[in-house]
């Protein structure tokens, strides 16, 4: 079956997802849904303290804010477009992101990215049950944390038994708490004086600009796992773009503000910071409660990849294993070692959504075959690992022997990162390149 011949299912706004692939994907997420949804995703306890990786992208005394927060705005809009296409062929074909890979690269070949997504989405999900166990100890410590963490974990995964409904929850209630949240906060800290925009450098412009596009993109591989709900590709489009780039800018806003203000360029003090305004425990109570979206939807997804595999498996189990998992890592894990692996990971993704966005909208244009005996395209895994190549070429990352065995490369290759290539955008262009390049060539 190619994607124009998918069958869609009628628009009800109270159903919920099916439990297996083999099911059509209901309609029941509207525009103010998937505006909940995203605005939701786009907030993070993770994105507060992460903003000292635009403020200091490089090293003390770091980017002026002016800088810091020019690289914010151009970073969330480009990651957020890229979250914004990814979104649109699930809404046309009500098919889950890593399903929709076998229209890219075939059945078998669609297991790669399924399998550094599962890896990527399990992290994720561990490393929130420890941020949302770190948060709330800091606000009661008489509990323990691991008690929270247990407490996140298992409300984690009850939410991914049924996300439609959570995510109408989230619409109607959470999203409005979270608003009131971040504005009674930005109120409190912009009381304290502000140092001049210009005051500082532009040194690292662009590794910021990559760290924020990096934070997007990272739900590329989930976009269509939500939006094969949404009531048109329209509005699926709209929802992901406005509600994740308006509350991303708010929560790294906020982030910058905080360090600037009060934590004084140290991000193990913002959390505190919050806590000492008035009324801002509850205030960051509210957001650390919230912090469980970003756990269920990693859970949720990662359910839903698993089912690539087998379309006729069920959801729910799979969630229960995949929580069970998570919550279990959590506890025993020192996950803050892990957070470089995450981010390695995550980098294979921007190069795959230009292959995505070129091969889908330009080359194929919508004619995807996803069927489970969609023939191998192996050739579709040249630009993506083009892409993958050119990405650590600009930027490898922190982790030293990676990092090492990168820079050995550049040395074989006299290439020599400048400051103002951004590795994200390479990727993207080259992975987009050679993939455009590919059916001609095929042909000749």
């Amino acid at each position: 079956m190619t994607t124009r011949a998918t069958a869609q299912p009628p628009t009800t706004d109270r159903a919920e997802a099916a439990n297996t692939l083999v099911e059509p994907a209901p309609r029941a997420l509207r525009l103010i849904d998937q505006l909940g949804l995203w605005g939701n995703l786009g907030v993070s306890l993770l994105g507060f303290t992460g903003a000292i990786f635009v403020l200091v992208p490089i090293a003390e005394p770091g980017m002026s804010l002016g800088a810091a927060i020019t690289a914010l705005l151009i970073g969330t809009v480009l990651g957020s477009l890229g979250v914004a296409a990814a979104a649109v062929p699930g809404a046309r074909t009500g098919a889950p992101s890593m399903v929709l890979l076998r229209g890219l690269f075939g059945t078998k070949p669609s297991y790669l990215p399924t399998v550094l997504n599962i890896l990527q989405l399990l992290g994720w999900t561990t490393f929130e049950l420890v941020t949302i166990g770190t948060a709330m100890h800091q606000i009661a410590s008489a509990i323990p944390r691991w008690a929270y963490i247990l407490a996140a974990g298992a409300i984690t995964t009850l939410l991914a038994l049924r996300p439609l409904g959570w995510i109408r929850v989230l619409r109607k209630y959470v999203t409005v708490a979270v608003l009131v949240a971040l504005v009674y906060l930005f109120v409190q800290l912009l009381r304290h004086p502000l140092p001049a925009l210009g005051s500082g450098s532009w040194n690292g412009f662009w590794i910021a600009v990559d760290t924020v596009i990096g934070v997007a993109v990272s739900w590329v591989p989930l976009a269509s796992d939500y939006s094969r709900h949404a009531h048109s590709p329209r509005e699926a489009f709209t929802g992901a773009f406005v509600g994740y780039s308006i509350t991303q800018i708010s929560c790294y806003a906020l982030g910058l503000v905080a360090l600037v203000t009060v934590a004084h360029h140290d991000p193990d003090q913002i959390f505190g910071s919050f806590m000492a305004i008035p009324l801002g425990t509850l205030a960051f109570a509210v957001l650390a409660i919230r912090e469980l979206d970003q756990s269920f939807a990693d859970t949720y997804s990662t359910a839903v990849s698993v089912q690539n595999f087998r379309m006729r498996w069920d959801r729910r189990v799979l969630a229960l294993a995949v929580g069970a998992v998570a919550t279990v890592c959590a506890l025993a894990l020192d996950i803050y070692d892990y957070e470089n692996f995450l981010l390695l990971i995550g980098s294979v993704f921007v190069p795959l959504l230009g292959v995505l966005v070129v091969d889908y909208f330009l080359i194929s244009r919508g004619h995807w075959n996803l069927a489970e005996s969609a023939r191998p395209r192996w050739v579709m895994l040249l630009p993506w690992v083009l892409g993958f190549i050119a990405y650590q070429l600009v930027n490898p990352g922190y982790i030293s022997w990676w990092q090492d065995g990168w820079q050995h490369v550049q040395s074989w290759l006299h290439f020599t990162p400048q400051t103002w290539m951004s590795a994200s955008l390479s990727s993207f262009v080259v992975a987009a390149m050679a993939t455009g390049l590919i059916r001609p060539a095929r042909r000749a």
